[in-house]
């Protein structure tokens, strides 16, 4: 029976510090992101293709108030409530003293400049489809917004979901695979891709999610209950979305539908991010929601 148990004690310390080294937070290589440069230019776009202002900046901003990412928008979910933080350039409430590769470890692997995991409230899973090269320009126009020292709020949550090192396991399961729509695609429809599954980061909202809160990828941008609890976000693939390559350009730049109606709730603010981009983008995206496999 000691025996027993001390084979039964080993085993638990064994598999204790296997789970511990699998979940710990991954980090990107220093090296690669020390020879990138940044295009502040180009994280322009970058910038208003990731939404960042859609969340970050400060709830009820228009205009120019929109490039202040001061933070405090609240989310409200199963597991808590999370609150966008401040990630403008200040040194004490922002990310003034990040660096290029805190930004990278951040939005590719979902790693604080600490080593803490992030809750995947930030979209994480997604933009983790994006280019190096992407996250260092928008580090570089990330520096030319103004400065907040707004501090940012901290989230609630409760115990479990309050134990950090759990998110490890959870992105192990739900992180999602490289590529959505895999194989080869045209050039348009390969920017599309990227667009849609990577930066819009458009399943984020879009598809349905299991009970722990990972995307369900079978059902990929096929609709799921709003958050609010009022009514749904719309299935957008082929299935119930008929609009033209023409229509969704229009929608995406005005905010109008083909029936004359115009984009409310959250999705205007989303209208308001796709229009700062350039056409032949958002014919990118009309062109990957054509042909993306139609979800009843």
């Amino acid at each position: 029976m000691k025996r027993l148990l001390r084979y039964g004690v080993l085993f638990a310390l064994l598999a204790g510090a296997a789970g511990w080294w699998a979940t710990a937070p991954e980090r990107v290589s220093e090296a690669q992101f020390a020879a990138l440069s940044g295009d502040a230019a180009h994280g322009e776009t970058v910038f208003w293709a990731g939404g960042c202002a859609a969340c970050h900046s400060a709830p009820r901003s228009e205009d120019a108030e929109r490039t202040i990412l001061s933070g405090g928008r609240s989310f409200i979910t199963d597991f808590g409530t999370f609150y966008a933080p401040n990630i403008t350039p200040d040194p004490e409430n922002g990310i003034g003293t990040w660096e290029l590769v805190d930004l990278a470890n951040a939005m590719l692997h979902g790693t604080s400049p600490s080593g803490q995991h992030y809750y995947p409230a930030f979209p994480y899973t997604s933009y983790a489809r994006i280019s190096p090269q992407d996250v260092a320009d928008l580090w570089a126009f990330l520096q030319t917004l103004p400065a907040s020292d707004i501090p940012s709020k901290r989230h609630e949550v409760g115990f479990p979901f309050s134990i950090r090192r759990a998110l490890g396991g959870w992105k192990i399961l739900f992180g999602g695979p490289a590529q959505i729509l895999s194989g080869t695609l045209p050039p348009m429809a390969t920017r599309g891709r990227d667009l849609v599954e990577g930066l819009g980061h458009c399943g984020e909202c879009h598809s349905p999610r299991n009970a722990l809160g990972g995307i369900d990828y079978a059902r990929w941008l096929g609709g799921a209950p709003n958050p609010s609890g009022k009514g749904r976000i719309p299935n957008i693939t082929p299935a119930k979305l008929h609009w033209s390559e023409a229509d969704l350009v229009e929608y995406f730049t005005s905010g109008f539908t083909p029936e004359y109606d115009s984009a409310g709730g959250e999705m205007a603010e989303v209208v308001q991010n796709l229009a700062n981009l350039p056409r032949e983008d958002l014919h990118a995206i009309a062109v990957y929601l054509k042909i993306v496999p139609a979800v009843d």
